[in-house]
């Protein structure tokens, strides 16, 4: 029998089919209407699932042993977000579990049982889109096994269902005093009938206890070092893989001598693979050193040799073109050429890493039975499909153990499943003995999967009293979605993810035209914390601002006014100007600047105050954020989505950038790769809105605006715009 255990710091071990076809949309930043048959084939139907033990299963997301413990199986990966939190708090509201007795586990691989609702057939986690797809789906689990627990002390005391009460993990008869456990009533509640859900009866808002507070996380795990993730999992007889990449995109392996590499007994073996030359050893810095002395020929006749600065000249050019229309209202020529003041600015984005703290791992062991992962599982359709076509067996012959991920951002989903096909193909050369596939940080930061860099190029227009008639807004860059299973949601020539954000723009504007271009090169590329937002609120909060300063106009006043159609937007935009005094004195060489953001349909209103000191140099002092993100479920997750974004948007605002020369990355480590750390976060200040509104993503909505806020408070002291990221004062 394999063992499965992990590793302390100090080393001590200690026990512990077909590829996916897109129906509507799969992606982040991409949904659909919510599906409730699906979630009622979920729910209900015939008798209990059979359950370990004497447990019962009444549904697929709900186990209650006789130990009286509650599992929540949460089909979304838990990556720092909290949704082993949010939709555990979902079913312990509708059960009335005690919050104590509750555990969460991460759902297997099985788009049939534990697909996102919002993405229609597949399974998988991303668009801040966890709590939205499963608010419904969740509580009606919790309250269906609530129900069938009552019918069964109802059945075992011989009352009627209507005298049985529950409440904190305790079910009550109210006539004669009788109580029973969850557990004590598992066995006979396994025997029953699953209820309709037709007629389950959810709580009405007012009878929430759990929901809307701040409850104890369920991952809590990670901070005394019980919590397992990939780099924790140990098999027996496992062997340890890495893998050289070309140092340029679109290299491949010419030749190579391995001879260097395996003189060492403590490595197994080098086995070449398409992505490069993988080296197996018995454990992680003798597979690292053997990789460093491998003689590796590249074939560099089709890689790629552009500069950063190359790339951003072409799209500059191609900026002042004609592109594809995303979005067309009025005429925005017309009234451009009509407008008495024209203001045109140019924004550059650059190419950007996601660096998660955990980079890129896997396990995998492949035998003649199929293949089992261990991994911070987050695409499982896809992923599950890829695999299952590699080795050319049935996709329910790959199983998927989700783990905990250090973080992700977009990077552990993508379409090619690279990391997983890289250990899997490792693997499957060493049948019946387990491989872990170990990047490192300079491997993820130079030959992973990056933001695209864009160029924006926008034209807006005011008339005599300082309205704006006309904007006129071209993005170029590359697309996520072109090349990849995803690309049939491409609509007319437009990749949403490019230009969401820009194409919605709520304000009141009557001439307003959005145009992309997309470019081809060989960076891979992929969605990355808030897509397309993270450029598009730049641009667009900051010369929304530049205009408000040419029509000499108080920015939140002019933002409220051409909000007038959007109260939501409005309340956000309001309730961060109250909390954060906006329109008060600071102090000299201080600035506040606004911005305001929808994506993700939540809505988040940020004031960033920054000092500026007599060298130029500024500071961030404090950010004043105001969230809209319906029903809140956890206001201490919300918080902290909110701060984390705030921290991770700061990052390319003010550092960050991942820059090519002669088609390499530079930057290869934290390094030369600055992030933001602890000592450099703000003051930050969260306010939520009291919301009936249906719950929706906070994972990501907190970022695109810090950037834009910082740039304008930065305007405010100095007089100059930025247009440029990371911004330099």
């Amino acid at each position: 029998m394999r063992r499965f255990s992990i590793e302390s710091e100090a080393g001590l071990s200690n026990s512990r089919r077909n590829f996916l076809k897109v129906v509507g949309g799969v992606g982040a930043g991409l949904t659909l209407a919510i599906h409730a048959p699906a979630i009622a084939s979920q729910i209900s139907g015939g008798t209990a699932p059979a359950a370990s033990g004497k447990g019962f299963a009444p549904n697929a997301f709900v186990r209650i042993g006789s130990d009286n413990r509650v599992t929540v199986v949460i089909k979304h990966l838990e990556m720092g977000q909290g949704t082993f939190t949010g939709l555990a708090t979902l079913v312990a509201e509708e059960l009335d579990a005690d919050w104590a007795q509750v555990d969460s586990e991460g759902a297997p691989a099985d788009a049939k049982r534990y697909n996102n609702l919002l993405w229609g057939p597949a399974q998988g986690t991303g668009g801040s889109s966890a709590i939205a797809n499963s608010y419904q789906q969740m509580r009606m689990a919790g309250a269906t096994a609530r129900a069938m627990l009552m019918a069964a002390a109802a059945q075992h005391w011989q009352v009627p269902v209507s005298e049985i009460q529950v409440k904190q993990g305790v079910v009550s008869h109210s006539g004669s005093g009788r109580t029973a456990t969850f557990g004590e009533l598992a066995e006979l509640a396994a025997t029953l009938p699953v209820p309709d859900t037709k007629n389950i009866q959810l709580k009405d808002p007012s009878e929430f206890t759990y929901i809307g507070t701040s409850l104890p996380r369920k991952d809590t795990g990670k901070t005394d070092g019980s919590a397992i993730f990939t780099q924790d999992v140990q098999l027996d007889g496992m062997l340890i893989a890495v893998v050289a990449h070309p140092p340029r995109f679109g290299a491949k392996v010419k030749s190579f001598d391995a001879s260097k590499a395996l003189a060492s007994n403590r490595v197994v073996d080098v086995i070449q693979i398409p992505t490069g030359i993988a080296v197996l050893a018995r454990d992680y810095w003798s597979a690292k050193v053997a990789r460093d002395k491998l003689d590796i020929v590249w074939d560099e006749s089709n890689a790629m040799a552009k500069s950063s600065a190359q790339i951003m000249a072409d799209y500059r050019e191609r900026s002042k073109q004609g592109g594809t229309a995303a979005r067309n209202d009025g005429d925005a020529q017309k009234a451009l050429d009509a407008a008495d003041t024209v203001i045109e600015a140019f924004y550059e984005f650059p190419y950007l890493a996601h660096a998660a703290m955990e980079p890129m791992n896997c396990v995998a062991l492949v035998n003649k039975d199929g293949c089992e992962i261990w991994n911070g599982e987050q695409f499982q359709t896809v992923d599950q499909s890829n695999v299952a076509r590699l080795l050319g067996v049935p996709a329910d012959k790959v199983k998927l153990n989700m783990m905990f991920a250090g973080g992700s951002f977009g990077r552990r989903a993508n379409s090619d499943s690279d990391y997983l096909i890289e250990a899997v193909q490792i693997a499957r050369n060493k049948p019946g003995i387990p491989v872990k596939l170990v990047w490192s940080r300079e491997d993820d930061m130079q030959a992973g999967y990056y933001r695209p860099a864009y160029v924006h190029r926008i034209r807006g227009g005011l008339d005599s009293k300082g309205n704006i008639v006309g904007w006129e807004q071209h993005i170029v860059g590359q697309s996520i979605l072109a090349g990849t299973v995803f690309a049939g949601l491409i609509k007319d020539g437009v990749d949403g993810s490019s230009v969401e954000g820009a194409s919605t723009l709520p304000y009141k504007i009557p001439n307003i035209r959005v145009e992309t271009t997309s470019v081809e090169q060989q960076v891979p590329v992929l969605w990355w914390r808030s897509v397309g937002h993270t450029h598009t609120a730049f641009s667009t909060e900051t010369f929304i601002d530049e205009l408000a300063a040419k029509a000499g106009q108080d920015p939140v006043a002019l933002r409220l006014k051409l909000l007038a159609d959007h109260p939501r937007w409005q309340g956000v935009l309001q309730l961060a100007a109250d909390k954060a005094d906006w329109g008060k004195p600071l102090p000299k060489g201080w600035g506040r600047g606004v911005a305001v953001h929808e994506s993700f349909n939540s809505y988040v209103a940020q004031i960033a105050e920054v000092s500026v000191a007599a060298d130029g140099t500024f500071k961030v002092e404090r950010v004043v954020c105001a969230v809209d993100c319906g029903v809140p479920i956890n206001p201490d997750v919300i918080k902290a989505q909110m701060e984390g974004g705030i921290g991770f948007g700061l990052s390319p605002a003010l550092m960050s950038a991942v820059t090519l020369e002669d088609g390499k990355v530079v930057e290869s480590n934290f390094h030369n790769y600055q992030v933001l750390r602890i000592n450099q976060m703000p003051k930050i200040d969260v306010h939520i809105v009291p919301s009936a509104e249906p719950p929706t993503g906070v994972g990501e909505p907190g970022v695109p605006p810090i950037a834009p806020a910082v740039a304008n408070a930065l305007s405010a002291v100095t007089g100059k715009r930025y247009y440029a990221m990371p911004i330099k004062a």
